[in-house]
């Protein structure tokens, strides 16, 4: 049969409407030379966490909360109260009889529903899921490769690309699937015209197809959301991009083969499984269950974290002008750093934002020909930087680096790496034990960057970042900058640990940007007119906290002598408090029984967990320091920085609840997916990734590519280090303010409406005394008024 070029009836274009639908259950998964924190649930925000349950369990046989033991011991030890059972039951419907009673008994396994090549599966005795897997990465592999490869990648579109190389691929064949070849040849490039010819064979009705297409997406794993990441970025940009349907178009296109080959064996549970995806979605009695299982342990943590924030703190807020202030990025690990430096130094203030701080930076090293988008994702970086080096000097530099990734490409390339092994192994041995000691590499210091911007714009970007930072007046002498990044080697994840508002990158660009903006004396003249007046003797410094070893590194560009005293004494406080952080994080950190051990895991090219990342992270606070000040949150909290009374229009309040507390959410959830469903939504075991395409990690030697966090990064060998909660967001503002962004901005509001974060008024008092329902707002009976 030869296809023509087709005109689309109702039917069909219900049918891509459908694809469509699928295409949006997936979460979007980025390249590891950049990698964003993405929630794997975003397809699913817009339902309650139990109809996102069946949905899942339909399309991945995953189940999106813990086993029940874990929750039957958290009721056992009293850490989930009766209370906590009895409004979670109530949320779901349920009696506490029931709720009780399925907490002591196992849950059902998930299973998903059958695709046509888990029915000829069980009809022939060959294993066409995992052989399609096998040779669907195989082509996706090369076709998406990134760099990583010696030879060109396939071109064109991805299903012109795959029809291509599977017209050639006699495999299929050799294990039974006679035609195959032939088949494929006879198809469109256009994967549009090929998915309808293929919902045609498989007999797909608009009704099944939603959950059917999302089913086969699932199968295809990491590399559905690798692609899906290209269409969620041209989205976001105002485009298009159709990868994801491409990639459908080829497991439909499979799909399709099979039933043909195999009807007579399959058609008749074929038609069954065609009636189980066009059946709704309705939790049953052991997802609300499970649901509301969740719902409690989320409760208790919220009730755990309330008693924490009520009583006298340990220390009070701070009388007369700071020292410094050191502003660091509102990321879990700086609240360790932050209560540190604040016991070392009691003249230091700190302050929480977010690590790009508010400078959405599309920057290009001098050293690299990459441009590399320093923001967070959720943006499209309105700003170019670029490194103030010597043209010179930074071709030299590109030129070297150009020839240290050939090298490093030939010493693996199937044709050399042999032979590299062969005459340079023996060379290379004093390098290895270097690396293994950790003593093999040291943090390099670029050149400072620069932004081209008129006055206006810098005088516009300064005004909106300090009053976005609640930092508009009681300067210190010294303001102290600080991005995050962490220095670790051998980890084809290491951009995880990087800082999220960042893209993936480290925080030092954006971190020097400000201060050189804020040092800028034509801005700091104009910032009076504004509102906003910086003593004359207020320098800002911009600085890198290492998450690895606690160390903050100051970058000094132009600082005055006027303050080298003062900057003596910041170096000081910062080294102590290195200390005293390093001193708490090795207590929970494998193997780190002494500060020594921890500086060197970064170094050390064995280490599996150079350091926990954001593993634990529970709760999101936006408040003053002083609400918080003196209470140990365990490295727990994102800690955002502000004052309502100072949000005249409440501006930033409506950025926090958009901006930060979306991607805190999706840092969150990452972690919650990576722990409860590892199958789906976790990278695997760090032991046997292999990178490929330059782009993420299989395990072994092919197959799906892995996406989200490593199983390393949230368990400890022996138990889970990341419990999986929900995260809480607490707002210190009225409660009026708040809900007006809520009704503003419908995707927001789902996050809290659906159960997948809760929400929390703080009052003046630090208590949080009115949490969010969708019925309105509950007083907890604690509040000192937070008024309009």
């Amino acid at each position: 049969m030869t296809y023509q070029r087709m005109t689309f009836p109702g039917p069909v274009l219900q049918i891509f409407a459908a694809a469509e639908n699928a295409i949006g259950q997936i979460p979007p998964a980025f390249s590891l030379t950049a990698t964003v924190a993405v929630n794997p649930f975003l397809g699913q925000t817009g339902e309650d966490r139990a109809t996102a349950a069946v949905r899942l369990e339909r399309a991945g046989g995953i189940r999106i909360t813990q086993p029940r033991a874990f929750y039957a011991s958290q009721i056992k030890s009293g850490q989930i109260s009766r209370a906590d059972l009895e409004e979670a039951a109530h949320t779901f419907g349920l009696t506490m009889a029931t709720l009780t009673e399925g907490a002591e008994r196992d849950a059902p396994p998930a299973v998903a529903l059958p695709t046509v090549a888990t029915l000829a599966s069980r009809a022939t005795g060959t294993d066409w899921v995992e052989f399609a897997e096998d040779r669907i990465g195989l082509w996706a592999a090369a076709h998406f490769d990134s760099g990583q490869a010696l030879w060109p990648a396939l071109q064109g579109s991805p299903f012109a690309s795959w029809r291509k190389f599977a017209s050639r691929d006699i495999t299929p064949v050799i294990a039974g699937l006679s035609g195959f070849n032939d088949h494929v040849a006879r198809l469109p490039d256009d994967a549009t015209e090929a998915l309808a010819a293929a919902a045609a064979t498989l007999g797909l009705t608009p009704v099944a197809a939603p959950h059917y297409f999302h089913r086969l997406l699932m199968t295809l794993s990491g590399w559905a959301q690798y692609a899906r990441a290209t269409g969620w970025l041209a989205e976001r940009d105002g485009g298009r991009n159709n990868d994801c349907l491409g990639l459908l178009a080829i497991a439909a296109t499979w799909e399709a083969t099979l039933l043909d080959r195999w009807r007579d064996e399959i058609g008749a549970a074929w038609t069954s499984a065609l009636n189980d995806y066009a059946a709704p979605l309705e939790p049953r009695q052991d997802h609300l269950i499970d649901a509301a299982l969740q719902e409690a342990a989320d409760r208790a943590a919220e009730r755990a974290l309330a008693e924490k924030m009520v009583g006298t703190p340990q220390k009070g807020a701070r009388d007369g002008r700071p020292s410094v202030q050191a502003a660091f990025c509102i990321d879990v690990r700086s609240e360790i750093l932050r209560r540190a430096i604040e016991t070392a130094d009691d003249g230091i203030e700190t302050i929480g934002f977010a690590g790009f701080f508010g400078l959405a930076a599309a920057h290009q090293p001098a050293t690299s020909d990459l441009v590399e988008a320093r923001a967070p994702v959720l943006l499209n970086p309105g700003l170019h930087s670029t490194e103030a080096m010597d043209k010179e000097a930074a071709a030299r530099a590109r030129i070297m680096n150009r020839a240290s990734r050939a090298w490093g490409r030939f010493k693996v390339a199937a044709v050399s790496a042999f032979a590299f092994v062969e005459a340079a192994g023996p060379l290379y041995l004093g390098k290895l034990m270097r690396d293994s000691l950790g003593l093999g590499h040291k943090t390099a210091v670029s050149a400072a960057p620069t932004i081209d911007l008129d006055l206006d714009s810098r005088i516009g970007a300064a005004v909106t970042v300090l009053r976005a930072m609640s930092l508009t007046d009681g300067f210190a002498r010294i303001v102290l900058i600080a991005g995050h990044g962490s220095n670790v080697t051998n980890a084809p994840h290491a951009s995880a640990l990087q800082c999220g508002a960042c893209g993936g990158h480290a925080g030092d660009v954006n971190a020097r940007l400000l201060a050189a903006l804020l040092n800028d004396p034509a801005v700091r003249a104009a910032l009076p007119d504004q509102g906003i007046t910086v003593p004359s003797d207020t320098v800002f410094v911009a600085g890198l906290h290492d998450t690895v070893t606690d160390e903050v590194a100051l970058y000094e560009d132009d600082f005055p002598a006027s303050h080298r005293q003062d900057l003596g004494q910041l170096k000081r406080s910062l080294a102590k408090a290195a200390q005293l952080a390093r001193g708490e994080r090795s207590a929970v950190l494998p193997r780190a029984q002494t500060q020594t051990d921890l500086v060197a895991r970064g170094l050390d090219w064995a280490e599996l967990r150079p350091e926990w990342g954001l593993a634990g992270c529970s709760a999101f606070i936006a408040a003053p320091r002083e609400r918080s000040l003196g209470r140990d949150l365990g490295g727990r909290s994102f800690l955002h920085s502000y004052d309502w009374q100072a949000d005249k229009e409440f501006g930033v309040l409506e950025l926090i609840l958009t901006a930060p507390v979306v991607v805190a959410s999706w840092i969150s959830l990452q972690y919650f997916g990576s722990t409860v469903a590892p199958e789906a939504f976790g990278a695997g075991n760090k032991l046997i990734h292999n990178v490929t395409g330059g782009i993420g990690v299989v395990e072994g030697n092919g197959g799906a590519l892995r996406t989200g966090l490593p199983f390393q990064s949230v368990h400890d060998g022996e138990n889970a280090r990341h419990e999986a909660l929900r995260l809480s967001v607490v707002i210190e503002a009225p409660k009026e303010a708040v809900q007006g962004v809520l009704d503003k901005y419908a995707g927001v509001r789902a996050l809290f409406d659906n159960g997948w974060l809760s929400l929390h008024i703080m009052d003046k008092s630090g208590a949080l005394a009115w949490r969010y329902t969708p019925g309105g707002w509950q007083s907890t009976g604690t509040d000192q008024a937070v008024a309009a």
